[in-house]
Parts: C-alpha cells; structure tokens; sequence
C-alpha cells in the first residue's frame, strides 16, 4: 500500500500568468503558498486483475479504458499500471469548486503514488511537469501551470513561466519572524458558492485574445516582484495594496469572477479592517483570502460571522509519501 499527501495552495498575485494564452507572448509570473490543507492517494494491490476507484463515486472495471475518472485514468495511462489495483482518494475539503488547486493536486498525488507503487523516484519537477500534461494536454483544460507546482514542490514560492514552456523556481526565503507575522495575518472565508473554473478560465482564455486584457495581465504580472519583496521583509501594509491591486485587476479579466455576493463579503471585511482581499483561483466563488493584521482579526470575525472561516498555515513540503508498506517489505 501506498499513501501520498499531497498540500493545496493559495497565490497572492500575477494568477492567470501562468495559461499558455499569456506566457506564450511574454513570461508570466505568480507568487504562491501550499497550504496544510491536502489531498490523499492510496493506491493498493489487488489479487485479482480489477480495477477498483474510490471517490465521491465507486467504480469497479477490468480495462484503464473503462474508468470515467479523468484524472486517475491518465494518470494510469501515464505510469503504465494497467489492472490489479484499488485506488482511493481522500480531500481536506471538497474538491470541487473551492478555487485552491484542488483537481492539480488529486493529480500530482496519482502520479506520486502510481510511481512509488512502481517503485519509481520522481522528482517534484517532473510530477509537475506529467500532471500539466494531463490536465492541459491530454484532457484540454482551460487552466494554467501554477496549481501542478505548487502542488509538487510546496512551500512560498515565485514561480516564472517562459514563453518557451519551461518554469522556473524561486523559493521565497522568510525568516521565522516574517513568515509567522506575515502567515498569520491571513484568513481564508467559505464564500458558499461552488462553481466551474472552467467556464471563466474560458472566457479569460478567449479574452487573452485582446490587447487590452493582456496588458492588464502585464499588470498583474509587475506586482509580483514588489510582492514578493514585501513578503521577506513582512511588510503586510505594502502586500495588501498589492494584493488589492491584483484583485481590481483580475476583475476585468472576464466576466463572472466577482458577483454581488462576493462584492458584499470583501466590502464587509474591508470596512471592518481587512487590507486586501481576493477570490481564491479562478474567481466566482470558492473562498475569499484576506490580508487582516492580527489587531484588527476580532472586528472581522465579526463582520463575516455567517461565513465559515478555514483555518489554515502556509506549509513548507510538497507532494510525499507518507506510507509505503513496499519499503517496509523489502528491509
């Protein structure tokens, strides 16, 4: 049996960068951060020549073929497990919709956990790299690169995205001061509304077709430095004006990233302290970020009462297995 752990993420500006749309014409950057909310793979052998899938559904199939989960499919496809394996898959939270990377993680774990039980090392690039494909290539998703390596490598990091495919890393290096005052003034809200990325990941896709939104993606894309710069030194004021930047700016990308409701929410924590806020990952629902230093945390609890808050850490690892009994065996 084995058993990966792979984290979800949040970024903080420059989202969108990462779509091919955009990092085609000129590169493309993003600020981000797993978070110590994950998924789980367990994939586990079986005696007979099944295939077993555990997820919202169950699914029981003699073929790769046969699996109507897209994403343990290819990943099947990918590392060549063709039968004789139950494979489950545990969230955190629900995986639909929440706006925090949640589908690039399932897949990101699938692959870890479909090589280690082939008792194959993989590095976090080339996870990233086989679940990109996966996703974008394979099963066409409007969707960018950033979510596969934040994913696969873990922890605060500024990801570059060059017109020529690669990705580049830069860990954002805090000291343990900055990064527990910049981590806790964070808050992550349940806005209560699910929705497809897809269909706005589309819309913004199609509109990347213009000039004018992709210079307001070139935008987006300038407070990344800044961003960064501020994180290190944890100077929250200056990440908030960014990040309210970022959130005025990734509005106009396309229809349907805010709605009333958001608009309430973000007006209701600003007026009872918040610095900035944005919607997690596409847009249109999911959760709502906030950057709210700790003496003003109280008077937003307050104003967002009806919303449920997630709790939640920046966390330094990436994809790992945590449970391998193959090891165990082999000693």
């Amino acid at each position: 049996m084995i058993i990966v752990k792979t984290p979800l993420r949040i970024s903080f500006v420059g989202g969108g960068s990462d779509m091919a749309d955009f990092y085609g014409k000129m590169p493309g950057q993003v600020v981000s951060t797993a978070i110590d909310k994950f998924v789980f793979a367990i994939v586990k052998e079986r005696f007979d020549d099944m295939i077993y899938i555990n997820y919202s559904r169950k699914e029981c199939v003699a073929s790769v073929d046969e699996i109507q989960h897209d994403l343990v499919r290819e990943a099947m496809r990918m590392t060549g497990v063709e039968n004789g394996i139950e494979i489950t898959t545990l969230a955190d939270i629900p995986s639909s919709g929440s706006g925090l990377g949640s589908s690039s993680s399932i897949t990101v774990a699938l692959l870890h956990a479909l090589h280690a039980y082939r008792n194959e090392l993989i590095t976090a690039e080339q996870l990233a790299r086989e679940a990109c494909r996966i996703e974008i290539d394979i099963m066409g998703k409007p969707i960018g690169k950033q979510d596969q390596y934040a994913a696969a490598y873990g922890g605060v990091n500024r990801f570059v995205f060059h017109p020529d495919g690669t990705t580049f890393r830069q860990p954002i290096r805090l000291s343990g001061s900055a990064g527990r005052k910049f981590a806790s003034s964070l808050l992550l809200y349940y806005t209560g509304i699910t929705r497809s990325a897809d269909t706005i990941l589309s819309r913004q896709r199609k509109n990347l077709q213009s000039q004018e939104t992709v210079d307001t993606m070139r935008c987006m894309v300038d407070l990344v430095e800044p961003f960064a710069a501020a994180m290190e030194k944890a100077d929250i004021e200056t990440c908030g004006v960014l990040m309210d930047r970022n959130w005025e700016l990734k509005q106009r990308m396309a229809a349907g990233i805010a709605n009333d409701k958001i608009h309430a929410m973000y007006a209701a924590a600003r007026n009872a302290g918040a610095l900035a806020g944005k919607i997690a990952g596409a847009g249109g629902g999911g959760f709502l970020l906030l950057v709210v230093p700790r003496e003003r945390q109280n008077a937003v609890f307050s104003a967002l009462a009806n919303f449920r808050e997630l709790p939640f850490m920046m966390e330094a690892s990436g994809s790992k297995v945590i449970f391998d009994d193959q090891a165990y065996s082999s000693k």
